[in-house]
């Protein structure tokens, strides 16, 4: 299902059948593979590549150029519950959204799980079944349960193009 989005031209969803996108938006030129969800207010830069069976909840912002792999998933919450302390249950009314943000060029690998509140930086890598509790910093890999730094990436290529490389 489809609906209330604002897709930018060139968007292809692979399988439009096989995918919840409400109230989103995915700018130009970005691939969305099946059995992926957007949610309403999240954002979806130009260039991006959301991979099969991905979840991205109301609150995270996604820049140009990133690569999400097979079944990552983020949160907006960091501490849910299904009912408040009486016993009834919870409603949007009884939780705030708490926004998480993926930087330019960074690449998400399959199975990580991105807390609330976070950001990945400009270019960093993501490692597979990673859950990332803290900012990741630009250009930084990290990896792990809890994602811990393993090494930095040497240079992105605009870097190395402005003379900018990271010592």
């Amino acid at each position: 299902m489809i609906d209330n989005c604002e897709l930018a031209p060139d968007v292809l969803v692979h399988h439009p059948d096989l995918v919840n996108l409400y109230g989103c938006s995915v700018g130009e030129g970005s691939r969305i593979g099946a059995f992926v969800e957007i949610q309403r207010g999240a954002s979806v830069g130009a260039r991006c590549k959301i991979s099969s069976h991905s979840f991205i909840c109301e609150g995270v912002t996604i820049e140009d150029e990133v690569f999400i792999g097979h079944g990552v998933m983020f949160t907006n919450d960091i501490y849910p519950r299904a009912t408040n302390q009486d016993g009834t249950v919870q409603t949007a009314a009884d939780w705030s959204t708490i926004n998480t943000l993926v930087r330019r060029g960074a690449s998400i690998g399959s199975n990580a799980t991105i807390l609330a509140g976070v950001t990945v930086g400009e270019g960093a890598m993501v490692g597979a079944g990673t859950v990332v509790t803290k900012d990741v910093p630009p250009f930084a890999t990290v990896a792990g349960v809890p994602a811990r730094p393993i090494n930095r990436i040497p240079a992105a290529p605009a870097e190395i193009k402005k003379g900018l490389a990271p010592c």
